[in-house]
């Protein structure tokens, strides 16, 4: 098999730290660093686990400058703007992953999967097969071959073949499925009165979007409560469906590195135990992290 290279979305575990670790951890100056212990938990354990040498991390830099709000507005205007402690700690996880000498994605231009999925690409023309490291179903979309998605904390891995047990469509049909039904997580409506099972539906029937808008005049045949009012809402919101599914296909043409710059780097001692120092990281994390980094331990440990 050939070799993986590891993609991490970074927010997903980053905002799962946020939520779930005590916020009474707090740096230098006061303010809360929760988040970052609990990324920083997570990253070393992907680290002395797997001890990649191929790999990225992925954060989200366009929280509202993304091209898909320049074609759909509302998206992702449901959300709440991230307190200035949440900021903090993701300039903070950054930083900590460039220590570390991970290579860090950003854009102001695309989202955290659209880096995911241009360094898939750029590592496959290189002979690397994917380890996605997300929930995202979004992501499910990339999986090809024997790229495989990994939810490490929750313990849950799959590939391609197992994509349609987990969300009642193939991989290749994500987009599609999203476009028809709607994604509130990023505030998108899909096609009104088209639910998640019509969508799956449709989809079994007719293999993709384009084939069931080019088919619409069967669809009031189809054994599918509601079928002939849903072929008349595809036929009006026909413009709709097609522009939600640019929103949920996620792009493969960002600016990334080149496959032979998505591996391990020199790590940074310095800057290593100075973030070490500030975040109030415990002696072991400490330990643990100059382990990782394959650097001494300095005399602040």
């Amino acid at each position: 098999m050939s070799s993986p290279l590891y993609l991490v979305d970074a927010s997903i575990y980053v905002f799962r730290a946020w939520h779930s670790m005590p916020p009474d951890m707090t740096d230098a100056g006061g303010w809360p660093v929760h988040a970052v212990h609990g990324f920083s938990r997570f990253l070393l354990e992907l680290l002395e686990r797997e001890r990649p040498q191929h790999i990225a991390v992925a954060f989200d830099q366009a929280l509202d400058g993304c091209f898909r709000n320049r074609l759909y507005p509302p998206y992702k205007a449901n959300r709440e703007p991230a307190p200035e402690e949440l900021r903090r700690q993701f300039g903070h996880c950054k930083a900590l992953c460039a220590a570390l000498g991970l290579p860090v994605l950003a854009h102001p231009e695309y989202e955290a999967d659209d880096l995911i999925g241009s360094a898939l690409v750029a590592g496959r023309a290189d002979g690397l097969r994917g380890v996605v490291l997300s929930a995202d179903k979004d992501l499910s979309q990339l999986l090809v071959d024997a790229d495989e998605q990994w939810d490490m904390p929750r313990q849950q891995r799959w590939g391609v073949d197992q994509v349609k047990a987990r969300y009642g469509v193939h991989a290749h049909q994500i987009a599609d499925y999203l476009a028809l039904c709607g994604d509130a997580v990023d505030n998108i409506p899909g096609v009104s009165g088209i639910g998640a099972k019509s969508a799956a539906v449709l989809l079994a029937h007719f293999g993709s979007l384009d084939n069931l808008l080019a088919r619409l005049d069967e669809v009031p045949f189809l054994r599918l409560r509601g079928a002939a009012a849903m072929a008349a809402r595809l036929r009006e919101q026909r413009g709709q469906a097609l522009l939600f599914r640019q929103l949920t296909t996620i792009a493969c043409n960002a600016p990334v590195p080149p496959a032979g710059h998505l591996c391990r780097q020199a790590a940074d001692g310095q800057m290593l135990d100075g973030l070490s120092t500030h975040l109030r990281m415990g002696p072991m994390t400490r330990r643990r992290l100059f382990t990782a980094a394959g650097l001494p331990l300095p005399d602040t440990v």
